[in-house]
């Protein structure tokens, strides 16, 4: 393996990043969107675009994925969706916009399915929490990448020819996966050797992981969707001030995501380590929700937290989808993980957007909380020792 697994690793998580630099970077325009005039709730369906095009295609890279390779995936989808961006920046009005966004988003769908699967075939087992967890640092690198510079190009030359940026960011990332990632060497089947079982025939595990993961998505997307328009519309932050500081939570939730990964290589367990997580994400939006209903400066330090909680279980449960579901059905069971957990993102946007205008923005974090505290009881720790066994 030697140094080859680092540099496809580091390609990898460049080409999640810069996937998602729009697929989750976009609400960094909702400021923009409402000096537009565009309303919350109108917003927040606009942010959810992208998201859709991924949740609509994901199994599907997978599988293709699993048949042809890592490689050819990435390459095209991501190269693909660069093109759709830059169509994106010229088209007129709210909604050629967002449907091009949901376009984008099914192409850049590619990488998430793609690049973990790549990353699973090249580390051996004890080094796979680490590297998962690296290559997870993509998406808060992402966005960070996003709050860096999406607000202040919104500003100065408009929503649509903001997305130039991320545009720039695939086209770059698909040339470097084209010139520096090789596909992992696949183990040949013997002559009569049949396909592997589906993993979900007879079991409840894999599902189980997919519904818990599902579950903390919820505070991951409130908390990446809402923590720039409530520093700007209820603490009157300016924009371009508030993004350079999610940057920074950004980056310290990057860092969370491969403690964790190294946090569960030393304990032997993905689950464990996951389902603990939750417990303290749902504490974490408590203390945001107290911060919300008081005034206080706890609400910062709350948003700040989960930033870094939130996103910390994400390589956990995709780690063990991986593992649990096999090589020969990696592709298709993290596709699967991953249009579960953006299903739960289209949704989160929204619906907490009615929640936020019915009932404000403590309520709405007290709800999240709810979500985190109801994945703790369904994390399958058990699968993973019946799965060594």
């Amino acid at each position: 393996m030697g140094r080859r697994r680092w540099w496809v690793l580091a390609v990898g998580t460049f080409a999640q990043a810069s996937t998602s630099s729009f697929i989750y970077g976009v609400p960094m325009l909702v400021p923009a969107l409402r000096a537009d005039g565009a309303s919350l709730v109108a917003a927040a369906t606009l942010v959810s675009a992208p998201v859709v095009g991924v949740l609509l295609t994901l199994i599907v890279w997978g599988a293709v994925a699993d048949r042809h390779g890592e490689r050819v995936v990435i390459v095209s989808g991501v190269g693909v969706a660069a093109i759709v961006l830059v169509a994106a920046a010229a088209a007129p009005g709210l909604v050629g916009f967002g449907v091009l966004l949901a376009l984008a988003g099914a192409f850049g769908a590619s990488v998430n399915a793609a690049s973990g699967r790549v990353v699973m075939g090249w580390f051996p087992v004890h080094e796979r929490g680490l590297a998962m967890g690296a290559r997870q640092t993509a998406q808060p690198l992402g966005v960070g990448l996003a709050a860096l510079a999406l607000p202040s190009l919104a500003r100065a030359h408009g929503v649509h020819l903001a997305l130039l940026y991320p545009a720039g960011l695939c086209a770059l990332a698909a040339l470097a996966v084209l010139l520096a990632v090789v596909d992992p060497p696949r183990p040949a089947r013997g002559d009569g050797v049949a396909p592997a079982a589906s993993p979900y025939r007879g079991s409840r595990q894999l599902g189980r992981v997919h519904l818990a993961s599902t579950m903390l998505v919820v505070p991951q997307f409130a908390v990446a969707t809402f923590t720039l328009v409530y520093l700007v519309g209820q603490r009157h932050w300016d924009a371009a001030v508030a993004g350079r500081m999610i940057v920074g939570f950004q980056v310290a939730g990057a860092v969370g995501r491969v403690a964790s990964g190294v946090w569960s290589d030393r304990v032997g367990s993905r689950l464990r380590p996951m389902r603990q997580l939750g417990a303290l994400s749902a504490l974490v939006m408590l203390l945001t929700a107290l911060g919300a209903a008081t005034g206080w400066w706890l609400v910062v330090v709350g948003l700040a937290l989960g930033a870094v909680v939130t996103v910390a279980d994400n390589g956990l449960g995709y780690t063990a989808v991986a593992e649990l579901a096999g090589q020969e059905w990696s592709g298709r069971a993290l596709g699967v993980q991953n249009t579960v957990q953006n299903l739960a993102a289209v949704l989160t946007a929204p619906a907490l957007a009615l929640v936020v205008g019915a009932a404000g923005y403590a309520w709405s974090f007290a709800l999240v909380a709810v979500f985190a505290l109801a994945a703790v009881p369904l994390t399958p720790v058990r699968a993973e020792g019946a799965a060594g066994r």
